[in-house]
């Protein structure tokens, strides 16, 4: 009778682990009311929650975050500088929407154009800087869509500088996020730009238009959009201790609920996931047997970091495994790709990435060749 009651005890333990467990899974998203939408982490770029993220939008005023990647590429490669001083045009202007309040036939600096654009989402500004650089807006233009191209934006086409409605000039949610991480990552002085509040130019201040950065001080980013044909956009960065969240909103109904929405992205993200840094670049991760070689290895590793986006608390159930090719015969040369490291988690592979030859290796001398050559056979 003793030993029946255990067996049922430990049964019941079992089940509540069970249940437990399917309790603490990580819950549906919260729903967003927009055209599309999406968040997504900066390291790993691994989508938490999405919906239509390939859906051609209007881009309206996010326009304006290639507007701002453009010029500062331009700034990296010394083509332009800070303090340059640039005369403003009659079209720019002229520009109606959201201003600067730059004067035609004044002078004004790059550094506060780009304070123009970033901060009061002038479009003046954004004109007048892109004649600056291209001497004309439709040569800019271009320029706008070969780094678009270059990027890998490949639902994204540019025809102006601020985001005036025209059919051809559209971009998707999942584009404005790789746009948003390469102005991150490639240009961090001209983004520390995007979490200022408020700019004054001529006399008159403005308020940033991205009222997150009142809401939530993690908040340093990135570019508010509107209109009729866009609907109310946002994309929005924020970093927490390590972990750095990008959310992008299209379409939504209203400045309140674009905020809104983007605030609950974030939350969801940040409370449900975190990020880890599990390999670097060209760390040697496994070594492999070389036959015929001039020596009997290969470290294997590699070209760039790896991070992954999982589950808070899973970290320690993830499991590494190595898929090589049967047999690896010299010569190798370094950068060759062999074999793949595959992430599993809950028996579910969750990553995959190359693995390349961290070094070259050449063919054995004639001895060495034969005696591997008798040993394959064997085996």
């Amino acid at each position: 009778m003793k030993i029946n009651c255990l067996i049922l005890l430990i049964l019941q333990i079992i089940f509540c682990k069970s249940t437990f467990a399917e309790t603490a899974a990580i819950p549906a998203p919260p729903k967003i009311d927009a055209s599309a939408y999406l968040i997504m982490d900066f390291d790993s770029g691994q989508l938490l929650a999405s919906e239509n993220i390939d859906q051609r939008i209007p881009p309206a005023s996010l326009t304006k975050m290639m507007t701002i990647y453009v010029a500062a590429n331009e700034l990296a490669e010394n083509k332009i500088h800070l303090d340059d001083k640039v005369v403003v045009s009659e079209k720019a202007w002229r520009m109606l929407g959201s201003r600067m309040f730059i004067e035609v036939n004044k002078e004004v600096t790059v550094g506060d154009l780009l304070k123009g654009i970033i901060i009061q989402s002038g479009n003046d500004a954004s004109v007048a800087l892109a004649e600056y650089i291209s001497g004309d807006e439709d040569v800019f233009a271009e320029l706008m869509n070969q780094h678009a191209s270059r990027l890998g934006l490949t639902n994204s086409h540019f025809t102006d500088s601020s985001g005036l409605p025209n059919e051809q000039h559209y971009t998707t949610a999942y584009d404005m996020a790789i746009l948003a991480a390469a102005l991150i990552r490639d240009f961090p002085d001209i983004y520390a730009l995007h979490s200022e509040r408020e700019f004054t130019y001529n006399g008159i201040t403005q308020q940033n238009r991205n009222s997150l950065l009142w809401l939530d001080k993690t908040v340093d980013g990135i570019k508010t959009g509107h209109t009729k044909e866009a609907g109310y956009c946002l994309v929005t960065s924020a970093k927490r201790d390590d972990m750095r969240l990008i959310s992008v909103v299209m379409g939504s109904k209203g400045e309140k609920a674009r905020t809104e929405t983007s605030l609950a992205l974030l939350k969801y993200g940040f409370r449900f996931y975190e990020t880890r840094k599990l390999f670097s670049a060209n760390e040697i991760l496994t070594t492999a047997k070389i036959w015929k070689g001039d020596t009997d290895s290969v470290g294997l590793g590699l070209t760039g970091d790896l991070y992954i986006t999982i589950p808070r608390g899973q970290f320690e159930n993830i499991n590494t495994v190595f898929d090589l090719p049967e047999r690896m015969i010299a010569p190798i040369a370094q950068g060759d790709e062999k074999g793949k490291v595959k992430l599993i988690l809950s028996d579910k592979e969750i990553v995959s990435r190359p693995l390349f030859a961290m070094q070259s290796i050449a063919q054995g001398g004639l001895f060495s060749r034969l005696k591997d050559d008798i040993r394959m056979i064997l085996q």
